[in-house]
């Protein structure tokens, strides 16, 4: 399987960007899906994640209320809505695939398949 993703870019605090993630080579429907991002400096941190219908979903404390996770498994396509940006949530954004449908985890380690990053940089 191989995942794909976009829609980063440049935007001030505040604004608004949605990111997507589009999976190949198999059936989004078979993975529970995942987000993560890595700061300039820092590790890789786990951001949000959904289960294989989109019935479940869990996000890191930094993030809730902001950012929303949602999939569209008739278009194999994941997504990330993030609002309300700020200058911390600069990072490369990655989603990931499990191949466990009902993964209830934060770690990377959990995540079979690794999208290749899409940068988000928020201005002051």
């Amino acid at each position: 399987v191989q995942l794909q993703a976009s829609g980063g870019g440049l935007v001030q605090a505040g604004g608004s960007l949605r990111l997507s993630c589009t999976l190949s080579g198999g059936t989004l429907s078979s993975y529970s899906m995942g987000w993560f991002r890595q700061a300039p400096g820092k590790e890789r941190e786990f951001v949000a994640r959904i289960n294989w219908s989109g019935t479940s979903k869990y996000y890191t404390d930094s993030v809730k209320g902001r950012f929303t996770i949602s999939r569209d498994n008739s278009q194999n396509t994941l997504y990330l809505q993030m609002n309300n940006l700020k200058p911390d949530d600069t990072a490369v954004y990655y989603c990931a695939a499990s191949t466990h449908p009902y993964y209830s985890g934060t770690s990377s380690g959990g995540f079979d398949s690794w999208g290749q990053g899409t940068l988000v940089t928020v201005s002051s």
